[in-house]
């Protein structure tokens, strides 16, 4: 039986060979949903978390598959919809960009769910992490995709004393002039960081990583800055920049990252 606040997840497949329960995380806004895919291992151990930020497409069945790769490594992986605050909606990546509509809508999504925010959601989240017997959340790993790979650093450095490793993949606006930018709080981090950067990426560009590894530098942070000769979103399966070969390259490093820092055994 669920626990309370919980139910089985309707994105359980047989292509993801792991448990999904959806959790119901109460928020200053609202209740958002998470889904917490679990290692399949007979409960032989407890695993540590790893908290899954979708990109700018949401919440949608590839993102599960990603899910479940990591939860097959041995963490219990928490897919979080940032965009709880407009619904249970996703984007059609390969579209939402062409269509000045579409991107109109996502806009307007997005703003609904400023980093900031996601902060909040998130120290929501692992307050509820933290009550379960079945998962290990005094410290935790962090990743994101895209917009995502914006909300995995925030939170490294917005909630250091919980983050012990945080992973920004084709991550955009991770360095700006904005006075809210989250490479300002370089002091804060405590977390080891990888940041998987896209070729000609307009959303990271030379300009943007000269900030964020200058204020890392000065910082003394432990992170790696890799690029790829692949375009944004090589990392997600449903995009149409999706590359294989980098993609293969990230699982690799992330899950060295994980390995490192946050280890399952």
């Amino acid at each position: 039986m669920a626990a309370p606040g919980t139910r089985p997840g309707p994105y359980q497949r047989e292509a993801n060979r792991v448990p999904v329960t959806e959790l119901d995380v109460r928020t200053a806004d609202g209740v958002m949903d998470v889904y917490l895919h679990t290692p399949d291992d007979g409960g032989g151990t407890t695993p540590p978390v790893v908290i899954f930020y979708p990109d700018a497409g949401g919440v949608r069945p590839v993102m599960h598959d990603m899910a479940a790769q990591f939860a097959s490594r041995g963490y219990a992986v928490a897919v979080v919809n940032f965009f709880y605050r407009s619904g249970k909606i996703s984007f059609d990546v390969g579209k939402v960009w062409s269509d000045p509509d579409l991107r109109a809508e996502l806009m307007a999504v997005m703003g609904k769910a400023a980093p900031a925010l996601v902060v909040q959601d998130t120290a929501a989240l692992l307050e509820v992490l933290a009550a379960r017997s079945d998962v290990r959340a005094d410290k935790v790993g962090v990743v994101g995709y895209c917009r995502g790979g914006l909300m995995a650093f925030t939170v490294a450095g917005a909630i250091p004393d919980r983050v012990a490793a945080a992973a920004s993949i084709h991550g955009g606006g991770i360095a700006t002039e904005e006075p809210t930018s989250p490479h300002l709080r370089a002091d804060d981090l405590r977390a080891a960081l990888y940041f998987g950067v896209a070729a000609n990426d307009q959303s990271c560009t030379p300009e943007q990583q000269e900030l964020l590894t200058a204020a890392l530098d000065k910082a003394g942070a432990r992170y790696e800055l890799e690029h790829y000769t692949a375009a944004h979103g090589f990392a997600v399966a449903d995009n149409p920049s999706y590359d294989a070969a980098a993609a293969q390259r990230h699982w690799e490093q992330v899950t060295a990252l994980f390995a490192r820092e946050l280890p399952t055994g």
